[in-house]
């Protein structure tokens, strides 16, 4: 025995720096093969030009199930399949307005606005009502006496010196999402948002709110940065301004779609999996290139790798295109529900959803030991330019496999330009730069190499 530990000691640096030496090798590999063979960008293409922006509940998204399943199909996976879910069916409608009406500096004004994802609408009898401005919810009590009969603009900006954009993102959103619930027991008949981006432009983002049950269902609309800015400018000079809004949003009943899963079965340990994905939903303007296009075709091309490269992974791995992240997370909750009926194991799950841009590293949810172990693999990274991988997150359509004990990660590109596109007209294929994509896609795939080799205590 003693022969044996004293061995050990001799050799065993060796075993590990050969080990990781053969680990480096693969991961090269797996660049060079993304990098020089990659058909993801024109997938990508494909999706944008040929599907389309595709809400829930859309026949964009429809279109995206099937294109996505014979994708996978066509790339020979062990397995292709679709699993339902039950989703929201949102439509915007045919005309959106809003415009200031009685400005004594320059008359009516237009205002470039989008209805809020899951508001109402106003019908053909508008709203019109004074404007009373707050910076954030905080700012509700403090006006509280001031709100009835008025439609509420909400200016909080996405503070710019904040170099985690999505930090910046997460501190303001919460006007988008609660306003019209927060402000509704005041009597406000309406809200306005800022559009969540740090850009100054004429460019408003969609996005999402939530009502609350027992509440009235207030319209609600984002305008774009400097069109913000100018209604503040007015209001500080005429309190007395007023806005009419018209549009014809309306959630029909809950409808059919599904998620889209691929799988190659493992070898060894079969019923422990890695899923890898995105959101295939997108908001209905725009093409949905960077949110989240981009993060569905980099989940698929991590397995197209690992059949191109003639690896047999030990674990089975899963190529996962969840639905209606944008406006509800039913694809995510449906996957985790069913995972949990049938006692899978998920080791670990990944989740691009930060856009098509360079990768810096990868964001990361679990216990300590998980994160012990992931963060030894961080070298192997540096090289390619991957250094971050000490922030907290994974993402929306994973987290509820956090009840597993699953390790969630998530892809983590340079943010500086994402919320330029994010919820935009703007995001479209020609925003996503085919190297960058095929950066992450890599990096997602020689993570998944590693998941696959070592697993990960639980």
């Amino acid at each position: 025995m003693k022969k044996i530990i004293i061995t050990f000691l001799l050799i065993g640096p060796y075993l590990i720096a050969a080990q990781k030496k053969s680990d480096e090798i693969m991961v090269a590999s797996i660049y060079e093969e993304v990098l020089s063979n990659s058909p993801i960008y024109e997938s990508l293409r494909v999706l944008c030009k040929d599907v389309g922006h595709r809400l829930s509940g859309s026949t964009g998204a429809a279109a995206a199930v099937e294109y996505t399943r014979q994708l996978m199909i066509e790339y020979n996976f062990d397995t292709v399949y679709l699993q339902p879910v039950m989703v929201p069916n949102w439509k915007r409608g045919p005309a959106e307005i809003l415009k200031i009406t009685n400005s004594k500096k320059h008359g009516v004004i237009g205002l470039n606005a989008l209805a809020l994802g899951n508001s109402i609408g106003t019908g053909p009898q508008g709203i019109l009502a004074e404007i009373i401005e707050l910076k954030g919810l905080e700012e509700i009590q403090k006006h509280k006496d001031n709100i009835a009969g008025k439609i509420v603009f909400f200016n909080g900006p996405m503070d710019p010196t904040l170099l985690k954009t999505f930090s910046a993102y997460g501190s303001a959103v919460s006007q988008r999402s609660s306003g019209a619930a927060k402000t509704e027991p005041y009597g406000a008949k309406a809200i306005i948002v800022r559009s969540m981006t740090q850009s100054l432009d004429d460019v408003p983002h969609a996005g999402s709110l939530r009502y609350q049950k027992g509440l009235k269902e207030l319209p609600a609309m984002a305008i774009s940065t400097k069109d913000a800015d100018l209604l503040s400018q007015l209001l500080k000079d005429q309190a007395d301004l007023r806005i009419y809004m018209e549009n014809y949003a309306e959630m029909l009943p809950e409808t059919q779609s599904y998620n889209v899963i691929g799988q190659l079965t493992g070898t060894l340990f079969p019923d422990e999996y890695i899923a890898v994905g995105g959101h295939l939903d997108s908001w209905d303007v725009g093409e949905g290139a960077h949110d989240d296009g981009s993060g569905c075709l980099q989940g698929i091309e991590v397995l197209r790798v690992f059949k191109s490269l003639k690896i047999k992974p030990k674990r089975t791995l899963r190529a996962v295109m969840w639905m209606n992240e944008e406006n509800g997370g039913k694809g995510g909750k449906a996957y985790a529900t069913l995972s949990e009926i049938r006692n899978e194991n998920h080791i670990a799950a990944i989740e691009s959803d930060r856009g098509g841009f360079v990768p810096r590293g990868f964001t990361s949810t679990g216990s300590d030991k998980q994160k012990q172990q992931f963060l030894k693999w961080k070298t192997i990274f540096e090289p390619y330019g991957l250094h971050d991988f000490d922030q907290s997150g994974g993402g929306a359509d994973i987290s509820p496999l956090s009840k597993q004990g699953t390790f969630l990660i998530g892809l983590l590109p340079d943010g500086q330009r994402y919320f330029r596109y994010h919820h935009t007209e703007k995001d479209v294929f020609e925003a996503v730069d085919r190297r960058e994509l095929e950066l992450g896609a890599a990096s997602m795939a020689s993570l998944v190499y590693l998941l696959d080799q070592y697993g990960l205590t639980h």
